[in-house]
């Protein structure tokens, strides 16, 4: 019963966290709106509510087709790599494993670079081609690193890491090289490093509406893997005792782990810290059960990133701070807070 209890409250906390910081999001910037108004706004939506406007027209579009869409970005973005960080924790029976191990970040940042070669300005749903050409390049290098562990049709987990620490060595370089000699991105400087250091730039609800059903519908799907993580933190040979596929699980696990990366990569750019921190905040308060670790990941995510997006939009004042750089300011010290606290190790 107190175990239950326990669970309850740590995720009601992370709710009303939630709840909140989207409240603050949507209220500070260059116009302060109140709280209480946006909620207005919001319930007058729906066909059962009609207060009083008490706030100016501009006030409205402001909160709907500027900081809403990035807020929402910033929960989608947040929930789904804290999910993936405990995906591949889980898997890969790592406490420091996170979203970018096994090259997902220098497959989407050179797969972005290749994009901003292109002359032409396509689009399509709402998408430009650099967080399409992001995507894709996460995808492709997560599969070309897999191929490259897999030996006598099975997949050794020292095996992927080190291929992906191969793979991102030589992406990374081929990306340093094309910046290099490239007339158009020597004059797109700013645009790739913005992508690299993670910002959050949604414009348009059409590009929520692409990636929300996928990163949504990723984190229910790996609600059904919560069993197969935990019997994974026995060793590969205990889940196996345990009636587990080990090689088909790795697969299903890498690919929505990788799938949840790259369509937090398309909106966001590359944003560290979120997967390797919060899925080791929430172990620290709920323990390693996976069932509960995935459902508190994804609220305890999108939470944090969208804090820290309103914390670096809002600091500095014009001047805006990459979210990806603010991640790892505020979530260095925070981890080192939370081992020093607790002092015991993670279990798996």
């Amino acid at each position: 019963m107190r175990k239950r209890n326990r669970v309850v409250v740590v995720l009601g906390m992370l709710t009303l966290t939630l709840v909140g910081a989207m409240l603050l999001a949507c209220a500070v910037g260059a116009v302060s709106i109140p709280p209480l108004d946006i909620v207005k706004m919001t319930l007058n939506k729906l066909p059962f509510f009609d207060f009083q406007p008490t706030w100016q027209l501009t006030d409205e579009t402001i909160i709907f087709q500027i900081r809403l869409i990035r807020v929402v970005a910033g929960i989608l973005v947040g929930a789904a790599l804290a999910t993936a960080g405990v995906l591949f924790q889980g898997l890969l029976r790592n406490p420091m494993a996170d979203p970018y191990i096994i090259g997902t970040s220098a497959g989407a940042a050179l797969g972005a670079t290749l994009a901003m070669m292109a002359p032409l300005g396509l689009a399509f749903a709402g998408f430009g081609l650099v967080p399409l050409g992001a995507f894709c390049g996460a995808l492709v290098t997560v599969l070309l690193v897999y191929n490259l562990a897999r030996v006598g049709g099975k997949t050794p987990v020292v095996s992927m890491l080190l291929a992906g620490f191969v793979v991102s060595a030589m992406l990374a370089s081929v990306m340093s090289l094309l910046i290099i000699i490239s007339d158009i991105l020597q004059l797109k400087l700013h645009s790739v490093f913005s992508f690299l250091m993670g910002s959050i730039s949604v414009q348009e609800w059409s590009q929520i509406a692409v990636i929300a059903p996928l990163i949504l519908g990723g984190i229910v799907l790996a609600l059904f893997f919560a069993f197969h993580l935990n019997a994974f933190s026995l060793g590969e040979e205990g889940a196996a005792y345990l009636g587990i596929n080990v090689e088909r699980e790795k697969i299903l696990i890498l690919a929505l782990g990788s799938l949840l990366t790259a369509c937090a990569v398309s909106l966001s750019g590359l944003i560290g810290f979120v997967g390797l921190v919060v899925p080791h905040a929430v172990r620290l308060a709920l323990g390693p059960d996976h069932r509960l670790l995935l459902p508190a990941a994804a609220l305890g995510g999108a939470a944090f990133l969208v804090i820290a997006d309103t914390l670096a939009r809002t600091l500095l004042a014009p001047t805006e701070i990459p979210v990806g750089i603010f991640t790892a300011l505020i979530g260095a010290p925070f981890f080192i807070f939370l081992l020093r606290r607790t002092r015991r190790e993670y279990a798996f």
